[in-house]
């Protein structure tokens, strides 16, 4: 048995975690491999809107095991609110969602370290969500992170004083800065105990052991590929591996027991915070598209940057994270537009080009693009393939051409039920 991967193939908020919650099915256990609270999955069914942030987006799906892997970071205090609102839907997550020893925890340091430095670049700031991230993978590559299974041993506070001490330190170097660290201590405290309700596991002798046994394993990838601390837009990018070769580091699974890998990408771009964006439309366009597409981020509830498809940045990602099947999100938010844009190449110093340069800054690259009909109405009470209008058809091929793989899933709306599998091995 192999494990597949889902992954976003822009800039994060394609909608990972609706596709994560309608595979779910087929699977035994989903896992997810990095980031933390920076994320948001939003799951839409029974006409209720679900916000998940470092929980696995299998946790509402009965018989399923929900594994925090070892890549992934973890704010007890956050972890918690999650937990606590899983309780009052009903649901008992202390049943199906076990933890990773080797998982990172975020400390209240970490947070008041990531808003120090953000507030110091000015202008310059990357858009972190403030989530006391990065800061903590910086202590992870740095070997002096706190790990969850840190908390059973009977020296974790003088550990953990240990590092706090270290990050107040630190924290002198931002003089204009002020902050109150007893403010968040004792509920992070008060957290980690919580923590200890739920079993701790070896994830990587878990999830291998049940590979030998048959089971059937999805990894749940966080952000998007042009997030990816190596081959995003850096620095304006997180601080994990989100492509596909963060599920092995990120889980304990070897290459070579990766099977099929599920790319998510909408119908066309968006971006969070600061950053290269070349499709983006700073216009009437742009602003119909982001009200269209209730484009407002899950985590941050800032409006995100909204642009039109981007092909050499979609055939790049495709690349890098060698997509099996691809998942279009949105196609119902497009039902806006009698006519379409798509960037098929830049023009980068005077050349036509048809893939992702080093730089993607507005003074490097200039998209160029091509008009496609569109398919005006309201898309989203389609149930049946036969029934997509034959010009969304036609943009649904001229991407699996562009790119070389097929699009096995169409969204044209939030709630599970919207979803059309053209892939029958799906169903």
């Amino acid at each position: 048995m192999k494990a597949d991967v889902l992954l976003g193939l822009q800039w994060g908020d394609e909608g990972k975690g609706k596709i994560v919650d309608v595979l779910t099915p087929k699977y035994n256990v989903i896992a997810r491999f990095q980031g933390g609270p920076n994320a948001g999955h939003t799951l839409i069914f029974d006409g209720k809107k679900h916000v998940l942030h470092t929980i696995p987006s299998g946790i509402f799906r009965d018989n399923t095991l929900n594994v925090v892997g070892n890549g992934v970071v973890v704010d007890p205090v956050i972890f918690k609110k999650e937990i606590d609102a899983l309780f009052e839907r009903g649901v008992d997550p202390t049943k199906s969602l076990v933890i990773s020893r080797k998982a990172h925890l975020i400390m209240p340091t970490h947070g008041l370290l990531d808003a120090a430095s953000e507030q110091a670049k000015g202008k310059a700031k990357i858009g972190s969500t403030l989530k006391g991230i990065g800061p903590t993978y910086m202590d992870k590559t740095g070997r002096n992170g706190l790990r969850v299974g840190d908390i059973e041993s009977p020296h974790f506070k003088e550990r953990y004083e240990a590092l706090r001490a270290k990050h107040v330190r630190m924290l002198k170097q931002y003089p204009e800065y002020s902050y109150d660290l007893s403010q968040y201590e004792d509920a992070w405290l008060a957290a980690v105990e919580s923590l200890k309700n739920f079993k701790l596991i070896d994830s990587e002798h878990v999830l291998n052991n049940a590979l030998n046994d048959g089971h059937g394993i999805l990894a749940e990838g966080a952000q998007g590929t042009m997030l990816d601390i190596d081959f995003g837009t850096y620095p304006y990018v997180t601080s994990s591996n989100t492509i596909t070769a963060g599920a092995c580091t990120g889980l304990g699974v070897a290459p070579n027991k990766i099977g099929e890998v599920f790319g998510i990408f909408k119908a066309y771009c968006t971006r969070v915070g600061s950053g290269p964006f070349p499709t983006e439309l700073e216009d009437a366009t742009g602003e119909k598209l982001r009200e269209a597409g209730m484009e407002f981020g899950a985590t941050t509830g800032r409006p995100r940057r909204c642009g039109w498809l981007d092909l050499p940045q979609l055939k790049y990602a495709v690349m890098v994270n060698g997509v099996t099947q691809l998942c279009m999100m949105k196609a119902d938010v497009l039902g806006e537009f009698d006519e379409i844009q798509v960037c098929t190449h830049y023009m980068h110093n005077g050349e036509k080009i048809d893939y992702l340069p080093y730089g993607i800054n507005p003074d490097e690259v200039q998209p160029v693009y091509e008009t496609f009909e569109g398919w005006p109405g309201d898309l989203t009470g389609l149930r049946k393939v036969e029934n997509i209008p034959a010009s969304l058809m036609s943009y649904v091929r001229m991407i699996e051409d562009v790119v070389g793989v097929k699009v096995s899933i169409l969204s044209v709306g939030p709630d599970r039920e919207q979803t059309l599998l053209l892939n029958p091995d799906l169903a």
